[in-house]
């Protein structure tokens, strides 16, 4: 059986032409396609930059051209500008539906163009498929810029009419984007957050760290997402700790892992007087950033966009006391006393819910939080998973 993995993801090539992913995609998540086929193919998009070879190998993940087929289709850069260049947009759908008619089974990962592209032919050559669903396009495009308000009712739609025809849905999320893009067919909930390293030690080291902590001291707060991406949200963090600095309480810092350019949240730094309280870590290795998870006091998920974010759940699984916004799946994570809205003036509730914290509030979501992240081990969420595919290609 021939499978098929579209979605808008991008590969990268170093300069000896080999090829990574970035994000999420590991080895592990095709592994999982080629438990039901081997013979995996994948629609993406690749980086017009080419990596020293030594950046790409520490920074992204490999990607075996042996055992996955890449099939390459043109990069829009942008989502506006891509909406307008029908030259590229026609060889896209083209090359997509070439695919999809010589495979057998479909997996379209949404929100993505790609996918929508793939739903339309698979349903027009009766080619059997799958949806998986692991985000927002509503709310990843209503909150990126003016123009991106522009494409948001076209893309939900779209993505609306694709989720809702599908014979067999996966949603990563227990309740939030089943609601808002169900199916009519069969589904599932499985997230793509999978965990493996599941200790109970490190609770014990958090709890001991928090009876021996002084509120009135420092409390580091951590964010780890891309800086230069408004949607994260961390402006409004950023906003929080100014605002208590104006009440003369000056004890947070604010710690932001991820790439890109800093300048925005700088400027929002300097207006609200708290640049001394705002350190830009950068990028770090994934084994770099658990760490990093034991050593902050607070997680914090200001995102305006979510579908359930591995961060955050990373976070709790270090015993993290953890606060977010009510964006996608974040509130089926955290209790509600600990979300704020993802409105654009948001920073007096996210100021409120930290002038509030109590040690005895650390202590117990150090637990609770630990406890709720084990519900995302990788062998129990596999097993659904593979149970449905199963279901999917009629092998039950």
């Amino acid at each position: 059986m021939k499978l098929l993995f579209v979605h808008d993801t991008k590969l990268k090539e170093d300069f000896n032409g080999t090829y990574y992913t970035g994000g999420s995609y590991s080895g592990k998540v095709w592994d999982r396609y080629l438990t039901i086929s081997s013979k995996l193919s994948i629609i993406a998009r690749k980086e017009p930059i080419i990596y020293d070879v030594d950046v790409a190998k520490k920074w992204f993940n490999y990607f075996d051209k042996e055992k996955v087929n890449f099939i390459e289709v043109p990069n829009l850069n942008s989502s506006y500008k891509g909406f307008f260049n029908f030259q590229a947009r026609k060889k896209i759908r083209e090359i997509i539906k070439n695919a999809v008619l010589k495979t057998d089974f479909i997996i379209a990962r949404l929100p993505s163009n790609n996918g929508n592209i793939a739903v339309y032919y698979a349903k027009k050559f009766n080619k059997p498929y799958l949806v998986e669903v692991v985000g927002c396009s509503w709310d990843a495009l209503w909150n990126y810029n003016f123009k991106g308000k522009l494409l948001a009712p076209l893309k939900y739609f779209k993505q609306k009419n694709a989720i809702r025809g599908s014979k067999y849905a996966i949603y990563v999320t227990k309740s939030f984007l089943q609601s808002r893009y169900p199916t009519n067919g069969d589904s599932v909930n499985c997230s793509n957050v999978l965990l493996t390293d599941f200790d109970e030690s490190v609770v014990k080291e958090r709890i001991d760290k928090i009876k021996s902590l002084d509120l009135k001291s420092k409390l580091v707060i951590g964010t780890t997402a891309a800086v230069n991406l408004r949607y994260k949200g961390q402006g409004s963090v950023i906003k929080a700790i100014g605002k208590l600095k104006e009440q003369g309480i000056t004890n947070f810092e604010y710690q932001l892992v991820g790439g890109g350019n800093r300048s925005y949240l700088s400027s929002i730094a300097k207006k609200y007087d708290v640049i001394e309280q705002v350190k830009f870590l950068g990028p770090m290795p994934h084994k770099e950033v658990l760490k990093w998870l034991e050593s902050i006091d607070i997680y914090a998920q200001p995102s305006k966009t979510e579908g359930l974010p591995r961060a955050l759940i990373e976070a709790m699984s270090r015993g993290v006391f953890a606060i977010g916004s009510n964006a996608g799946g974040i509130p089926e994570l955290l209790e509600d006393k600990y979300i704020f809205s993802k409105a654009k003036n948001n920073e007096l509730e996210v100021l409120n819910i930290l002038k509030k914290v109590t040690a005895e509030d650390l202590l117990i979501q150090a637990q609770r939080n630990y406890r709720i992240s084990k519900e995302y081990d990788k062998n129990v969420i596999e097993l659904r998973r593979q149970l449905f595919f199963s279901k999917a290609l009629g092998q039950t």
